[in-house]
């Protein structure tokens, strides 16, 4: 129901709709935007098109015409869909959110209606069940023409059978469809009442009181204990701890894995108990609400004048679990106003391009079965009531259209979910999504992530540049030689000549740079046990490290390694709570740091920073900092960035580049010293900023930026964000496979590039040609001229550039850029990641498969034909909103070229036989009434009419579900073999037409053999035509298998075998002494041989002079 409210968006989209962008003729064509050439001369000038009819025509050509065909096919749906989402919007009005402000310990005022706190993932309803799920159903041709079909059977004047021939098979599918909906929808409602039913404890003047998550209500002052799940969004204002801080699990709200620091509110948490926030006029100033799950407005204001701005360290955010102590909150929204859901859009009901297909060429057999009925009626004559016999023919030939093909093709891909989770060779694989395991039979654009996608994930401290020196792993030792030096006791006191200087000032140099990374981050050490009281502090605390294991807890794995290699050369983290900081020397020492502010990394900055106050007690000398006292502002963050905050200097630039170069991720760390009069001012400026409750980011962000100008520039960190097992030989197998990848990440261009060569994601014997930096339409021009002259290159290009290159030349760039090998888009947001693989579908029309690890990737994943998320150190958001979910990037090979095309095999072959199965008896049909003067009369008797579909026929029909054409090793060594799959020969209207005639041809020789061999009893020519057809059907499965498999066999010999039976137990169809004789043997041989083998010798000839592709392996 999200869609009936509205909110305030800040992202921007370039996406627009490319419908009309493929145009008729050559591509040579032009029009419009192409008008303009793209290789100009020098001397024409681009000044001359600066006008405004280019962007005019482009932004106006996203219309696509609505065409009478579209409403006669998908349209009247989507139609029919839009009219009563607008009449159920209307109904309701919409609802525009506004900002709250919530009394403490007082009831609400009568006029603020909040949504109540109920979890609801149920589609139906008890009412609404039966009309939604036969929606679902009667919104497809293929069960709405069947549904007429049977009703029209209620009117004596056209009914043709026995009712249960159309209620019976229609019935069935319904009752198995709703049984199904039902046992998900009640595992849902299971799920919900859970969730809604939990208990928690309510704050209230009398004390603890256990209330159900849907009936806490905004105000209300709830306590989470640790491991229990935040039940709504609210405001945190008391913990355990006596510095207000606690941890928060946020993995299933934003997929990242790392704990996350949050803070209580500080005047409620300086309160000597809980009972004392009922005391006073409190009140709390909350936005309106939104999505954004990463920023959070408000103030707390008491009764004694004091007031605290609060932000996103403040809330906790519903589905977040907490990690630690235990905390007290008040609710500030519920329900479906919370974060949490705000951000859980419906995804689209993905529909495979083979259902499509299906869906297609039954509306063709639709289309025959009119033909069909009007060239009867054409023949017997429009005499009479011909409308009635018209439509008696169109229920007799209505087997055409098969029912049961939806069945086969969904229980199929149940079967195909359950051999690829069964599948040792891709353990933990997991199928969410069972409705389009055939698309990865057809993938040939494949779009991925970076970064815990390739790569680990797992940072390794690679390199430390001073800009004269630069240590690496085989010199990390003399890093801890000069920290041991510098932290001595004798360092304070050491003089020497000028080379002894020299060497101060480098032992000087690294130890200002070691101490800089082990205090400006957010990380946070934990103690796997923790025994003792908290008042075991001062000494317990330096020897924790010898009894308890220490893990590293933050939000950036790059952060976990800089302080766990600032630990291994002997400078460690001990200790972090909210005001304060203690390291480890390497003497045993312990400095002891007050936390002033700290400014978090966000992707808008791309930079954090911490200041800091040295305690004057505490060991080591030289490095220890000068006086008591000192305030030290330091900061780190990418060099873009960075560039323009540190002192001018000749090497960052250069040495950040080359540890691009060599795949590592840079980070520029500087500091600045403050003077108490320094600080003072900014901390009034910050407070000020902080207390603004309209544009409160920007003028802290005016504060901030005030205090980061000349910063002494310390050292350049390379980290190694090492690729998983398997990448390079997985992308080099896709690549042969012929599928194009493109890599999108938001990490910089050149370890984006780095990556791409080091992944073989580029081959060796390709050129890269990276796309300059553009920031308007005429640089745009002239670079896609430059890269129109290049040749089986691969593109490099930054989401800036892409946005501007989309905005005026969007075909002409999605032209080139298809062409290409590989594309690497790097400083690429969640955001342009959808937005590019909508464009490739609109453009291309191909099938796109997005993989990605992150909550960042899940726009993407949901964007594409097929989404693939892979459980890693970024959590399982991915995962879960993935269609399929594997452990490990190397799966994906097998995933595609082994279980995508056995997949994509195996429902075209079910397709066509299903279609075949009915085809041919409505050609006997046809033949039967054109031989009997045209009478609109049954051949077959009701129950051999239903027995046909079911159980004579579909054990050997279904069973194809277990055909495959080549062994998973040819298919994992010649990934060539892949290509032919993408052309989509396996189904499509070649193969169509070709089954029709092979039905036409084989019901009209069963039915003409019949007629000339049959004696003088109608009953005869029954048992003749329908044991053939049995046999017929029986052979040609035989005759398609091309891997045998012992269910094969047994669905063969079983249906036969259910036949023989019949013909002995149903009588009175039947003519048993007919059947005893040899005259029923010879002419049901007779009729099935001639009816099978020309087919038999033409398959034989084919596969003689154009053999397919895979038998030249096997």
């Amino acid at each position: 129901m999200a869609e009936l409210y509205t909110f305030n968006s800040r992202e921007v989209n370039f996406y627009r709709p490319v419908n009309s962008v493929v145009r008729s003729g050559s591509d040579d064509s032009t029009g419009g935007a192409d008008e303009v050439p793209l290789i100009m001369s020098e001397q024409s000038g681009f000044e001359t098109d600066e006008n405004e009819y280019l962007m005019r025509h482009r932004g106006s050509r996203g219309s696509h015409k609505r065409t009478i065909g579209y409403y006669l096919c998908d349209g009247w749906r989507d139609a029919c869909h839009r009219c009563c989402e607008l009449f159920w919007g209307r109904c309701r009005g919409r609802k525009d959110y506004k900002p709250r402000t919530i009394f403490l310990a007082q009831q609400n005022p009568t006029d603020q209606k909040y949504s109540a706190n109920i979890i609801r993932n149920q589609k139906y309803s008890v009412i609404t069940f039966i009309p939604l799920v036969l929606w679902e159903q009667f919104k497809y041709f293929l069960n709405f023409f069947f549904l007429m079909m049977a009703c029209s059977q209620f009117i004596p004047e056209i009914r043709v059978g026995y009712l249960y021939t159309y209620w019976g098979p229609l019935l069935f599918v319904l009752f198995v469809t709703m049984v199904r909906e039902a046992v998900d929808d009640f595992r849902r409602f299971f799920r919900d009442h859970e969730v809604n039913s939990q208990k928690y404890k309510k704050l209230t003047k009398r004390g603890a009181v256990n209330v159900a998550s849907s009936s806490i209500k905004v105000g209300d002052l709830i306590i989470v204990e640790k491991n229990q799940r935040v039940p709504a969004d609210m405001v945190l204002v008391r913990t355990t701890e006596k510095a207000g801080a606690c941890f928060i699990r946020t993995d299933q709200l934003d997929g990242e894995t790392d704990w996350k620091l949050r803070l209580a509110v500080p005047s409620t948490q300086r309160l000597s108990s809980e009972m004392d926030l009922f005391e006073g006029h409190s009140k709390l100033f909350a936005e309106k609400p939104q999505k954004d799950i990463h920023s959070f407005i408000g103030t707390f204001s008491r009764a004694d004048g004091t007031e605290d701005s609060l932000n996103i360290e403040n809330t906790l955010w519903t589905n977040t679990v907490l990690a630690s102590g235990m905390a007290l909150g008040v609710v500030v929204y519920t329900g479906y106003e919370t974060r949490s859901v705000m951000n859980t859009s419906k995804p689209n009901m993905k529909v495979g391009l083979l259902d499509l297909e299906v869906n297609n060429m039954s509306k063709i057999l639709f289309l025959m079965v009119v033909i069909l009925s009007l060239i009867m009626m054409a023949l017997k004559g429009f005499g009479g009531p011909w409308y009635r016999y018209m439509f008696r023919f169109v229920v007799l030939f209505s087997y055409i259209i098969p029912l049961s093909l939806r069945v086969n093709l969904d229980v199929g891909k149940v079967v195909y979910a359950w051999m690829i989770q069964r599948d040792k060779n891709i353990p933990g694989t997991t199928v969410r999504s069972t409705t389009i395991p055939e698309e990865m039979g057809r993938i040939q654009y494949l779009l991925s992530d970076k970064t815990g996608t390739l790569t680990q994930n797992e940072m390794v401290f690679k390199r430390l540049h001073l800009g004269t020196v630069s240590y690496t792993s085989e010199t990390m030792d003399e890093v801890q030689n000069h920290l041991k030096v510098s932290f001595s006791p004798q360092s304070a006191s050491s003089t020497g000549d000028s080379g002894r200087k020299v060497r101060r000032t480098a032992v000087t140099r690294v130890s200002e740079a070691v101490k800089a990374l082990a205090l400006c981050h957010n990380v946070t050490p934990v103690y796997e046990t923790v025994e003792g009281s908290d008042a075991e502090q001062s000494d317990t605390e330096a020897d924790q490290q010898i009894n308890q294991k220490v893990v590293y807890q933050a939000s950036s794995p790059d952060e976990v390694a800089l302080v766990s290699w600032t630990e291994s050369v002997g400078l460690t983290l001990i200790k972090r709570d909210l005001n304060s900081m203690t390291l480890q020397t390497p003497d045993s020492h312990l400095l002891r740091f007050t936390i002033l502010q700290i400014f978090p990394f966000t992707s808008e900055t791309k930079r954090m920073g911490i200041v800091v106050r040295e305690e004057s007690e505490g060991g080591g000398g030289g490095a220890g900092g000068g006086g008591g006292g000192e305030i030290t502002f330091y900061m780190k963050g990418a060099d873009v960035v960075m560039h323009n905050i540190v002192q001018y200097n000749d090497w960052m630039d250069e040495e950040c580049g080359n540890m691009a170069r060599e795949g590592l991720r840079t980070l520029v760390v500087s500091k600045k010293t403050l003077t108490e009069e320094q600080y003072q001012d900014f901390e009034n400026r910050y407070h000020q900023a902080k207390m603004s409750v309209h544009e409160r980011a920007a003028k802290v962000a005016a504060v901030v930026e005030s205090l980061e100008r000349d910063m002494e520039l310390l050292c350049v960190t390379g980290v190694e964000d090492k690729l998983h097992d398997g990448v390079r030989t997985t992308l080099e197998l896709l690549r042969n496979a012929g599928i194009r990848v493109w890599m999108l990440t938001g990490d910089k261009l050149e370890t984006a590039t780095c990556i791409a060569k080091s992944s073989r994601l580029v081959s060796r014997t390709q050129s890269i040609h990276t796309f300059r930096t553009v920031a308007d339409r005429s640089e745009a021009h002239l670079e896609l001229n430059a890269f129109r002259r290049k040749s089986d290159c691969a593109l490099v290009i930054t989401g800036e550039s892409l946005e501007i290159c989309l905005r005026y030349y969007e075909h002409e760039f999605m032209e080139l850029s298809c062409q290409c090998p590989a594309v690497v888009v790097c400083r690429c947001s969640p955001t342009q990641k959808a937005d590019i693989v909508k464009l490739l579908k609109a453009h291309t029309g191909k099938q796109t498969c997005a993989i990605g690890d992150g909550g960042n990737d899940v726009s993407m994943i949901q964007a594409a034909d097929v989404g693939v998320g892979i459980v890693g150190k970024e959590g399982k958001q991915a995962a879960l909103a993935a269609d399929f979910s594997i452990t490990q990037f190397s799966y994906l090979g097998r995933l595609l070229l082994v279980h995508g095309r056995n997949s994509y095999k195996r429902s075209a072959s079910l397709s066509q036989f299903v279609i075949h199965r009915g085809l041919i008896i409505s050609s006997m049909q046809a033949v039967f009434s054109a031989v009997f003067y045209f009478a609109s009369i049954a051949l077959f008797p009701g129950f051999l009419m239903v027995g046909y579909a079911t159980i004579f026929t579909n054990f050997p029909v279904f069973s194809l579900v277990l055909d495959k054409d080549v062994s998973s090793e040819i298919a994992m060594t010649y990934p060539e073999l892949y290509k032919d799959l993408t052309k989509g020969r396996s189904l499509n209207y070649r193969t169509f037409f070709m089954w029709v005639l092979i039905s036409v041809y084989q019901g009209g020789i069963i039915m003409f053999l019949a007629f000339f061999l049959f004696e003088a009893d109608f009953i005869h020519i029954v048992s003749i035509t329908f044991t053939a057809l049995i046999l017929t059907e029986l052979l040609m499965v035989a005759l398609t298998v091309r891997t045998w498999h012992y269910l094969m066999i047994v669905g063969e010999f079983l249906s036969l075998g259910l036949y023989i039976a019949s013909l002995f137990i149903f009588k009175s169809y039947f003519d048993v002494e007919f059947l005893h004789s040899w005259d029923f043997v010879w002419k049901v041989v007779v009729a099935t041989s001639v009816s099978c083998i020309p087919l038999l010798i033409l398959k034989y000839i084919r596969r003689k002079f154009a053999p397919p592709s895979y038998t030249k392996l096997t």
